[in-house]
């Protein structure tokens, strides 16, 4: 083969060479781009934080996430943990999520927001509404009392229209020494001292309310006594 033809086969060779280097090269930037390129961002720890700390602009920082949904409870940006306090150390670079944060709406997750109060009541005689009850969904507290000097059971609505935060139906010890199952709910501060004085000396019944319905009224304590009275003249003129 003559030098000329060498010459013009490497040079040829080489033409290829290039450009099918410089089609993977496309076909690959493409895909890596195509792979990583959503936009999202979510917010890490930028260093190590202890429990307890106020969470500034420069504790945090967001980082790019190529899914399309964020996992549950995290943040894609700084703006929305500013301002709030840690419940557990994290570390640098560990998502910040929502059940490690307290904020003015919520405590850590636990949906208990400022100027709240989280009360659990062991609760009787209410198997039927408990097994309906799911946190989120709001009822009234009654409270009997059974009056042993005078043999009178008397009932009254203590409270009305208080959001379930949790249920456990599983029987508990109460100071009573009673099993009984308990359910948590969220009140104002002065609502949480008449659960309290309920929960120690008398029997709490729930009673399970529409979402809808917001109104309440002053209920007077209603005995059995009267009530037995009032079924037996109800058919009187």
């Amino acid at each position: 083969m003559k030098k000329n033809d060498l010459m013009k086969f490497l040079g040829i060779g080489l033409v290829v060479a290039i450009v099918a280097t410089g089609i993977f090269y496309g076909l690959f930037v493409n895909k890596l781009t195509s792979s990583t390129g959503t936009g999202k961002t979510m917010v890490v720890a930028a260093k190590a934080l202890t429990a307890g700390t106020v969470l500034d602009a420069s504790d945090v920082k967001a980082i790019p996430w190529p899914a399309d949904q964020l996992p549950s409870g995290a943040y894609a940006t700084v703006d929305q943990v500013v301002g709030s306090t840690l419940f557990d150390a994290i570390g640098q670079d560990e998502p910040v999520m929502g059940s490690r944060l307290e904020s003015v709406r919520s405590a850590g997750g636990a949906g208990v927001a400022a100027g709240m109060r989280a009360v659990a009541v062991h609760v009787t005689d209410s198997t039927g509404v408990l097994a309906l009850l799911r946190a989120g969904q709001t009822v009234d507290v009654q409270v009997v009392v059974n009056r042993k000097e005078s043999r009178v059971t008397e009932v009254r609505t203590a409270l009305e229209n208080l959001t379930v935060l949790a249920v456990r139906p599983q029987p508990e010890t109460t100071s009573q020494g009673q099993n009984l199952p308990e359910v948590t709910l969220l009140a104002k501060p002065e609502e949480a001292d008449v659960l309290a004085a309920a929960d120690s000396g008398a029997r709490v019944r729930l009673t399970l309310r529409n979402p809808l319905d917001q109104s309440t009224r002053v209920r007077p304590p209603v005995s059995l006594d009267s009530v037995m009275r009032e079924s037996g003249t109800a058919g009187q003129p």
